[in-house]
């Protein structure tokens, strides 16, 4: 199988793994796979090359009609989860193949999308680290507030993008060039170093790096 560019996983959570050094480093467990494809999209019928794949298997109830048809043309029970990933050419792809973790090994750089977890309603010190007023000098009853929002006389309104309190969290964001650890195939896990977005049982994305770290070699000694 070709290599694609990406798997649909589920965060478990953290743990922490020794290196061969000695060393200790946070890891986050994330069972990825086995998905299947569903969709194989070509440049001359849809504009672009992608592959959609499922993860997660679902119950038939649960499935409308029309998506229903969607896997059987598959040839593949439905699916909690379906995500497309861009590749340069689909050849040698078809519906109803297997995507394993084995895509990925120990050392590779990965990109991780992820939605982050919902913190509710925050006020700016949370959610955009402000200082907050001083204990002391006068300061009465405004220690967490933001202060001043906008002029007075001129431009007389609030700018757009300005700073304030608000929604925190529960958004999607990508962590890039994440390294791989370790990949377990017989359980379909795979070890990412350092911490990912989202809470444990959320889903993940997991891509190759598109932008890779460029490490210059110093020449000093």
């Amino acid at each position: 199988m070709k290599k694609i560019l990406g798997i649909i996983g589920k965060k478990l959570g953290m743990t922490q793994i020794f290196l061969e050094d000695g060393s200790i480093v946070a890891a986050t467990v994330v069972e990825a796979g086995p998905c299947k494809v569903i969709q194989k999209k070509s440049e001359e019928k849809d504009g672009y090359n992608a592959l959609q794949i499922g993860f997660r298997a679902k119950e038939a109830r649960k499935v409308n009609k029309p998506l229903m048809g969607h896997y059987q043309k598959a040839g593949a029970e439905p699916f909690y989860h379906l995500k497309e990933f861009r590749l340069e050419s689909v050849e040698g792809h078809e519906p109803g193949e297997d995507v394993t973790v084995a895509l990925f090994k120990p050392g590779d750089t990965v990109d991780i999308t992820g939605i982050t977890k919902g913190r509710g309603f925050a006020g700016v010190i949370k959610r955009h680290g402000f200082h907050g007023f001083p204990a002391s000098r006068g300061t009465h009853e405004y220690f967490r507030h933001g202060g001043s929002v906008s002029a007075n006389s001129y431009p007389a309104h609030v700018f757009k993008g300005h700073r304030m309190p608000g929604q925190y969290g529960n958004r999607r964001i990508t962590l890039q060039n994440v390294s791989v650890l370790d990949v377990k195939e017989d359980q379909n896990i795979i070890l990412l170093k350092g911490g990912i977005p989202g809470a444990p049982n959320g889903w993940v994305l997991i891509r190759s790096a598109t932008k890779t770290k460029k490490v210059a070699a110093s020449s000093k000694k």
